[in-house]
């Protein structure tokens, strides 16, 4: 989620820590990823259930918290100029107490608070469950002075924490597990997350269950390493067992993990996706290169050919797949050649999506200490390249779907046009892939968030596409969006 400053209504009123009934109000910042969002969404529960007044008018807030994100190099200077710019409400606004959370927070520690003098605390990933109590201390008059709550983070949340959830009502995320047990030689996670901890299947099942009575139809399942789930559990095939459970709950219409690591994929679990209309048929799967020393300098597993049959395995066992990754360029040591075979898979593997990142040595990692390091101007011509290669793949598969059925899940207006509805078929993840432009102007009735509709695509852009709404959807009358024939085609 890029930086959104969040309204949330009016909550109960805090008193203030001089007993004075004055109410205590509490701005707040989430940066990063949706990780990071449901981190900020427990923290909000927190904090509204011990009594402080939430605004969404940082200029109001007397407390201000951001939430940030540690990454890569992009995210730690977003995250930074957003202290730097909030800061500026202790002159002009009403603003007390700053806060910086999270990531950055955890990782860089004492360091955040000797170069921005400005904060007054910086809670780390393991104290998330404190937040409150940690602002109270902080507007304590007699405790004005920089603190540190940074401890190992072994927080985790579960389904009797309080939650205030961001975004659309009828789509939710919930994260699995925390941390994460890989040593990819790029990745500061785990310096940030701790190993990997998951929840009880019959936790996250509880939580589903809650989020189906409010009325939530799509379930996103978060973690570092979602296809390692259970592992320190000593469950042995865990997402096939917590996915087995979760489609069981009655209400969510998709459910659709999320960050599968390319290894440990059983075909128990591909058939899983396929078998189960619930599950969404999308793969998220960050595969980072595809030349195979790359690939052993990255400490990923694998190399080459495993990938390629990975990929073919996984769009032969669930037709119509809709297929998600990501890669790295400019790892250190990544040749013109190496890179141009990079290139040429995107081009002949047709993926649905890509995400192109440029590297960044990132302190505590092994790469840091590779050598052959690659220009920044460098790379940044290539992440063009590659994700020009992509656009065109892209644009092609989405004319394709014109003349097709497709079920969609509303959103809600459409943010250009009123007139319009947008969705998403279930190969669009919310924020990240497209959305589903509906013309809805002809129907007496207009659909709200979280309906299911089918749309009969008539025209399509790079990522998005545009139909028109022929009523309440029925799987047996729409197709996969990655296939041009019936439910189970594939192109």
């Amino acid at each position: 989620m890029s930086q959104a400053l969040i309204q949330l209504g009016h909550q109960k009123k805090a008193a203030s820590p001089s007993g004075s009934g004055k109410k205590t109000t509490v701005g707040f910042v989430n940066l990063g990823c949706t990780k990071n969002q449901v981190d900020s969404e427990i923290m909000l529960g927190t904090l509204a259930s011990d009594g402080f007044e939430l605004t969404g008018n940082p200029k109001k807030a007397e407390v201000v918290i951001i939430n940030t994100c540690g990454f890569i190099e992009e995210a730690k200077q977003e995250s930074i100029n957003t202290i730097l710019e909030h800061a500026k409400l202790k002159q002009s606004g009403a603003c007390r107490v700053l806060i910086a959370a999270g990531c950055l927070a955890q990782r860089y520690q004492g360091d955040l608070l000797k170069e921005l003098p400005e904060l007054d605390g910086v809670v780390g990933t393991g104290e998330f469950g404190k937040i409150a109590v940690i602002c109270r201390d902080l507007l304590a008059p007699k405790t004005r002075r920089q603190r540190l709550w940074i401890s190992q983070p072994p927080y985790l949340y579960d389904e009797m924490a309080p939650r205030l959830r961001l975004g659309a009502p009828h789509s939710a995320y919930v994260k699995i597990a925390e941390g994460c047990n890989r040593n990819c030689a790029f990745c500061a996670i785990p310096l940030m997350r701790g190993k990997q901890r998951s929840r009880p299947v019959e936790s996250i099942v509880a939580e589903v269950r809650q989020l189906a009575g409010e009325g939530v139809k799509e379930i996103n399942l978060i973690s570092q390493d979602t296809v390692n789930y259970g592992v320190d559990l000593g469950l042995r095939q865990g997402l096939v067992s917590l996915l087995g459970e979760l489609v069981k709950v009655n209400g969510p219409r998709w459910i659709r993990p999320f960050y599968l690591y390319p290894q440990q994929v059983t075909d128990e679990l591909l058939d899983l996706y396929a078998g189960e209309e619930r599950i969404a048929k999308y793969i998220d799967m960050p595969l980072q290169h595809i030349n195979s020393f790359m690939l052993k300098r990255m400490h990923r597993l694998g190399d080459r050919g495993t990938i390629e049959m990975l990929v073919e395995r996984i769009r032969t066992r669930i037709p119509g797949v809709m297929f998600r990754t990501a890669f790295i360029v400019g790892f250190p040591g990544e040749t013109d050649e190496a890179f141009d075979e990079l290139k040429r898979y995107v081009e002949q593997a047709e993926f649905d999506r890509v995400a192109a990142f440029l590297y960044s040595d990132e302190e505590g990692t092994s790469a840091t200490a590779l050598s052959e390091k690659v220009d920044r101007s460098l790379m940044e011509e290539r992440r063009n390249e590659l994700l020009a290669v992509q656009e065109t793949i892209a644009a092609a598969k989405n004319v394709e779907r014109i003349g097709s059925t497709l079920e969609v899940m509303v959103d809600g207006p459409a943010e250009e046009d009123g007139h319009w509805l947008e969705g998403r078929h279930e190969g669009l993840a919310p924020e990240i892939d497209g959305v589903v432009y509906i013309n809805g102007s002809d129907n007496r009735s207009v659909p709200g968030p979280g309906a299911c509709v089918k749309v009969q695509i008539t025209d399509a852009t790079t990522y998005d596409l545009s139909g028109h709404l022929l009523g309440e959807a029925s799987a047996s009358e729409v197709q996969t969006p990655g296939g041009r024939g019936p439910r189970g085609g594939y192109r």
